[in-house]
């Protein structure tokens, strides 16, 4: 079951990347700023390690998820406060210092979370919990599952990753997908403030009353305007929920991708919160494919009544039951270290038969690349359904998004491999294939130019798909609360917003 677990995740892991280059002024080194901010870190905290020191490796390669992430900072800092961090980013800025952040470390290619030659402040120690009624105080060292463990004994729930090892920070700042987007909206719109380190190293708490300009850009906003050391979220009162695990063949495939787009048009006046990981697995060297589902839904229903259209399809697998997200997130472990791995993605409007369509195509595609070694390809698919666009557009703070209250399916490939010798030639065949299923979709109507920072490549810009005064707000807030540019010329890993 677990191997079943780790093929069925493989494709949903949580991944902010880097799609705006920005050059880097001459006057930047990455050697000497590092050396200048590594050497005055080290004379005021212990916590620094250096490349001789017995826990880089685990610091500096086995943290991550994607072996393309895997690089050599010059030195790795691990913050305990966030005055630890704010004095880390005066640092950074007097050196001149590049430099790279860690959360989770789920990001999936090189440079977004990590740095060659530059400083990485990993933040894992920053993991303090405060619960509180109807929220909880998170540091930025937590994972998902460190949370939901967190709140189980108060029977609540938070909305944030499905996967079990999938950081706090990295997929709040970049919008968070959820099973309970569909009543709840993304887990950005769940934070109630930011308290978060500028590039000056000022302070500040960011919420609908104060900074709300800076509170607004940050959901969704990615890693464009600071370190944020705490994050206060909404909780929910879900002791129990009910999931399913479903497997089914190559034949049930196409009713499986009919029920993904049934999922993403159901907007009931009442709505159950209930959301799914829905993927299909292709073994190009016995050709066969298979699909699968997670299901999650709140409350106590055997079977859980909004996974109806799945169940009615015949599976080779099928189990229910009723349990805690705590208890539901321990086995779905996503291997760290285990591949390379290249995301590519899109958006469209639901409809079956182009869904399956391109799924066809995708199956075809990945057997033109079978001779690669340990390939792992996967076709994963998410849903916004109206309602979960609509909470942003109804609880007077909205995100950069800026979506309409109208169904959309995201469709991903997955990729994984073994040898680096293989990347140019999978991002090629990746890029390729999904912008030509997209032109496709173009013609036909169907396309949206929406592009989920979590599912995306590192090829791709996701702002472009912002509405563009949404994008020049965010650029005229990161003007105000970034003038030096700390978190655009210093730190550019992650998903930029450019100029």
């Amino acid at each position: 079951m677990k191997a079943f677990l780790i093929s069925s995740l493989l494709g949903l892991a949580t991944a902010v990347s880097n799609s705006s280059s920005i050059g880097l002024p001459a006057d930047i080194s990455s050697t000497k700023g590092a050396s200048c901010a590594c050497k005055r870190l080290s004379h005021t905290s212990k916590d620094v390690i250096s490349p001789n020191n017995a826990n880089y490796t685990t610091q500096a390669a086995d943290k991550y998820w994607d072996v393309r992430a895997d690089l050599s900072p010059a030195c790795i800092f691990l913050p305990s406060s966030a005055d630890e961090v704010s004095k880390a980013i005066s640092i950074f800025g007097s050196c001149n210092a590049q430099f790279a952040v860690r959360g989770g470390g789920h990001m999936n290619y090189p440079g977004s979370n990590n740095i060659d030659g530059g400083v990485l402040l990993a933040l894992e120690k920053l993991n303090d919990v405060q619960v509180h009624k109807d929220t909880v105080e998170v540091g930025p060292g937590l994972t998902w599952y460190d949370l939901y463990s967190s709140l189980e004994p108060h029977g609540r729930v938070a909305i944030g990753g499905r996967l079990k090892t999938i950081g706090v920070p990295g997929l709040t700042l970049i919008g968070g997908f959820h099973y309970f987007n569909n009543k709840y909206g993304f887990a950005m719109d769940n934070v109630v403030s930011y308290d978060i380190v500028l590039g000056n190293g000022t302070q500040v708490k960011a919420s609908k009353s104060h900074h709300a300009d800076l509170f607004w850009a940050l959901k969704g906003g990615a890693n464009n305007y600071g370190i944020v050391t705490k994050f206060t979220l909404r909780t929910f009162d879900v002791p129990k929920i009910s999931t399913t695990i479903q497997v089914y063949n190559e034949s049930g495939i196409p009713d499986f991708l009919q029920a993904v787009c049934d999922m993403a048009l159901l907007d009931e006046k009442d709505p159950i919160a209930a959301g799914m990981v829905a993927t299909v697995q292709y073994n190009a060297t016995t050709k066969t494919p298979s699909a699968s589902l997670l299901g999650v839904q709140e409350g106590i229903s055997r079977p859980p009544s909004q996974f109806a259209n799945f169940s009615a399809i015949p599976a080779t697998t099928r189990m229910n039951n009723v349990t805690t997200m705590k208890q539901w997130a321990t086995n779905l472990d996503s291997p760290k270290q285990m591949f390379r791995v290249m995301f590519s993605h899109k958006t469209m409007k639901p409809d079956p038969e182009v869904l399956v369509s391109i799924y066809k195509a995708w199956k075809d595609a990945v057997d033109e690349i079978s001779d690669v070694e340990g390939l792992y390809p996967t076709f994963v698919t998410n849903v916004v359904s109206a309602g979960a666009a609509r909470v942003a557009l109804t609880n007077d703070v909205g995100n950069v998004w800026g979506l309409e209250d109208s169904p959309l399916i995201l469709w991903q490939f997955s990729t994984g491999w073994a040898l680096a010798q293989d990347d140019l030639r999978i991002k090629a065949w990746s890029q390729q294939l999904a912008e030509n299923l997209h032109a496709i979709n173009v013609e036909k109507g169907i396309a949206s130019e929406f592009v989920y920072m979590g599912d995306a490549g590192e090829w791709q810009n996701p702002y472009a798909g912002f509405p563009k005064e949404n994008v020049a707000r965010m650029r005229e807030i990161r003007s105000s609360y970034d003038p030096q540019g700390t978190f655009s010329r210093l730190n550019w890993g992650g998903f930029k917003l450019g100029f």
